[in-house]
């Protein structure tokens, strides 16, 4: 596939960036393991659509060992590492169409070509594969028998999706294990998006006002890694749940417009549209940074900006272009509006990966071993899935835990035993 992706001169560069990152990466070389002896993909194809980085090759080639043809196409335009698409392409033979930085037009033809391979199962990293197969490629649903989905966003479509009785295969909720919650958007989120704010920005987050939009699982974390760096912090919500938590941990809660005014960095996590506006940039101070954490470059208004813009100033630093308003004031976009993590530095760390990828991985085998039988709906990740991945991981990080006696699992199960 030589076509689709940048530089096939990239592939041993790519392969050598793929092998550091599997060894940080024990669940799924255990699953890789696991999976060439099962082979539970035999005979199957999968579509993926994903960042195209490192941790996601050695997810692809864990499928691959277990017996699938794997195609794959990216999830953004500008997260593509170019050479671990070249090593996956010339040195795996996978179909894959990724290369860094093509336009919209380019992107979804990518996810359709990906989806001409005729897939039997889907892993989808917020819903494009998802839509371009019922909107382009509706001939193959049919032949589709299930899928996984690694994001909130996406898992918000998907259950639009069944609730107007349009989804036709039975789709797991990756994104909403206990563990993936814990490792991968408490903690991988915090770490990549501070990361990738830093990269762009250049701030000193210490002393600075931080207002983290969206208090889920993701926000929870970013906003606790801007106050451990010493910013002062404010959430803004529109749940009132979320909000009370925010407010228990000791954060500021206001409106988005209240905090405006007020933010020096402002850091969206909702998974929704439309969160900051022209109106809430039009309140903003001089040098105020903008950055989203969201999957999709909707959070942030960035054609409204560009609308109260007078001048851009394209890269004045790497991933940062500064819009001047006709008042003088220049407010600083990060990554083009795109999710700052992927695009300004290189996603979550391979060890969150795992995990995630990990706990995609026995879902999708658990779902190929249960073709048929599932209701074409959204379901959750088997719970004991969940405690197999956390329990692999735990013990490739030298931990042990106890385990239930026979007296505690009957006074567990029982409610007629006395205390």
């Amino acid at each position: 596939m030589p076509e689709y992706i940048a530089d096939p001169g990239l592939a041993e560069l790519g392969d050598r960036r793929i092998t550091y990152a599997a060894r940080a990466m024990p669940l799924l070389s255990h699953l890789a393991r696991r999976f060439a002896a099962e082979q539970p993909f035999a005979g199957l194809a999968i579509a993926a659509c994903l960042h195209v980085t490192a941790e996601t090759a050695v997810l692809a080639r864990a499928l691959r060992a277990g017996g699938a043809s794997v195609s794959l196409a990216a999830s953004n335009p500008l997260s593509t590492q170019d050479d671990v698409a070249a090593a996956l392409a010339s040195v795996d033979g996978m179909a894959v169409y990724a290369r860094a930085g093509v336009d919209r037009r380019t992107y979804y033809e990518h996810i359709a070509l990906a989806l001409d391979e005729g897939p039997d199962l889907l892993i989808d990293d917020g819903g494009d594969l998802i839509q371009t197969l019922y909107t382009e490629r509706a001939s193959l649903t049919a032949h589709v028998k299930g899928g996984c989905e690694g994001t909130t966003t996406g898992v918000l479509r998907l259950r639009r999706m069944a609730a107007e009785g349009a989804l036709a295969f039975p789709m797991i909720a990756a994104s909403e294990t206990p563990t993936t919650r814990l490792m991968e958007n408490l903690r991988g989120t915090a770490q990549s998006v501070i990361d990738g704010l830093l990269r762009a920005s250049g701030v000193l987050l210490a002393g600075k006002t931080v207002v983290v939009a969206g208090f889920g699982a993701c926000g929870t974390g970013i906003a606790e890694a801007a106050c451990g760096l010493g910013a002062r912090v404010m959430v803004t919500e529109v749940d009132p749940v979320r909000a009370l938590d925010a407010v228990l941990r000791g954060f500021r809660v206001l409106p988005l417009a209240d905090a405006a005014p007020l933010g020096e960095v402002f850091i969206t996590a909702t998974g929704s549209a439309a969160v900051i506006t022209a109106e809430h940039l039009d309140l903003m101070p001089d040098g105020a940074i903008l950055a989203n954490a969201g999957h999709f470059d909707v959070e942030i208004d960035v054609r409204g900006l560009a609308d109260l813009a007078v001048a851009v100033h394209p890269d004045v630093r790497p991933h940062c272009d500064a819009y001047e308003l006709a008042d003088g004031r220049r407010l600083l976009l990060l990554a083009e509006g795109r999710v700052v993590n992927l695009v300004a530095a290189e996603g979550h760390p391979p060890e969150v990966m795992d995990l995630a990828f990990g706990i995609e991985a026995l879902a999708l085998a658990w779902l190929a071993g249960n073709a048929g039988k599932l209701a074409p709906e959204v379901h959750p990740v088997p719970p004991e899935l969940d405690a197999e991945a956390a329990g692999m991981v735990l013990a490739a990080l030298g931990a042990q835990i106890d385990t239930l006696t026979a007296p505690q699992r009957e006074y567990l199960a029982s409610w007629r035993l006395r205390s």
